[in-house]
């Protein structure tokens, strides 16, 4: 019954891409893996992990020396690690967390063929490299799982109970369910992410495009619904399965979520963050409301400093300083003018790799023959 179940997998839950994007070197002298076909960049180590399943994978880990938390991505079907590469670099800096990215069984230079019971083992591996490798603790590992990879991230999730947190991005409910609207659950689904997901006791983000045409944006509210530890969701607008990293909100939600937990440990017991129990996948409103409230609060504050400003001129030996604080202030509005500047200008480097990268195939969980 599990050989029925991995070779239906197989046949349109898995696009390895063929040739593989990169290969496997060794470093003379040194002896250390390398990955061609990327940047040098000497804060990356290449590893080659077994599996309990007999398999050979390929991961890499992305040091940041200012990381307290350790990220470990699963990605998508139809990507292996060379395209991932640039992306791992720049979500490690911009999330200030340690990353490890692995390819699944068949994927890129790991050996073996991709199977659902493989990935699974391949996430396991990975896991216990960051242990045992790096020493990384599982309250200080956030799993971060895209598309196909939520499928392996909450396998795992739902038997840890001490993660730091689970970031869903475009998940699955299940294999079957992409295709078809059943009901239940049968013997030869893959990927049961709805049973597995109120096992989870740790907070859980998900991000899901509202235009996504091959997992549709009802399977991210399902599984939100289905959390134990709810953190507020994202839902982009427009997004579709293969772009979201494109939106600015993208990476500043995620720093949200990355910031709070680490401030605030595993936000147990009603901690998280308030969320509406009636979102659904319409355009994020909420926090933007709150970060407009933000700004009307700062215009509030400002006839305050106007007054202060006041009584000071009564003074004549104080225009000066009031003049300097004048100055001050408008500094920090040019300031705060630029940052959305900024902002935009790094999801560019986002936008140029993503574009630059195919990290999904469109026909993805599309059985074989299906005319699209």
């Amino acid at each position: 019954m599990g050989a029925v179940t991995s070779s239906m997998a197989a046949k349109f839950a898995f696009f390895p891409p063929d040739p593989a994007s990169y290969e496997v070197t060794v470093e003379k002298g040194a002896g250390k893996l390398k990955m061609t076909e990327v940047a040098e960049n000497e804060n990356v180590d290449v590893l080659k992990v077994k599996s309990k399943r007999g398999t050979e994978i390929v991961a890499v880990y992305v040091k940041n020396p200012s990381a307290k938390l350790t990220l470990l991505y699963s990605h998508g079907n139809a990507a292996d690690l060379g395209q991932m590469y640039d992306l791992f670099i720049e979500l490690s800096i911009h999330l200030r967390v340690n990353l490890m990215g692995y390819d699944y069984s068949g994927y890129g230079k790991s050996t073996g063929k991709p199977s659902e019971q493989n990935t699974y083992a391949d996430i396991e591996a990975a896991y216990e490299c960051l242990q045992e490798t790096y020493g990384v603790k599982e309250e200080d590992i956030i799993l971060y799982g895209q598309s196909v990879g939520s499928g392996p991230t909450l396998d795992l999730a739902s038997r840890l109970s001490r993660l730091r947190g689970v970031v869903l991005h475009s998940p699955i409910l299940s294999g079957l369910r992409v295709m078809y609207p059943v009901k239940r659950t049968y013997w030869f689904d893959i990927y049961k992410n709805i049973d597995k997901i109120p096992l989870v006791k740790c907070p859980v983000l998900v991000i899901h495009g509202t235009e996504d045409d091959v997992v549709d944006c009802s399977h991210g509210k399902q599984l939100w619904e289905l959390c134990k530890e709810k953190y507020e969701p994202l839902w982009v607008k427009g997004g579709n399965h293969c772009n979201l990293e494109l939106y600015p909100e993208y990476i500043k939600h995620l720093k949200k979520f990355v910031s709070a937990i680490e401030k605030s440990g595993h936000l147990r017991n009603g901690t998280v963050q308030s969320i509406d129990p009636t979102a659904d996948c319409r355009p994020r409103q909420s926090t933007d409301q709150r970060e407009k409230s933000r700004s009307s609060t700062d215009h509030r504050e400002n006839p305050r400093v106007s007054t202060d400003l006041k009584e000071k001129s009564r003074a004549s030996i104080d225009k000066r300083e009031r003049s300097r604080k004048n100055m001050e202030l408008s500094e920090k509005t040019s300031n705060v003018t630029e940052q959305p500047e900024k902002a935009r200008n790094s999801i560019d480097r986002f936008g140029d790799m993503m574009r630059s990268a195919v990290l999904c195939n469109i026909d993805c969980f599309k059985p074989v023959g299906t005319k699209v």
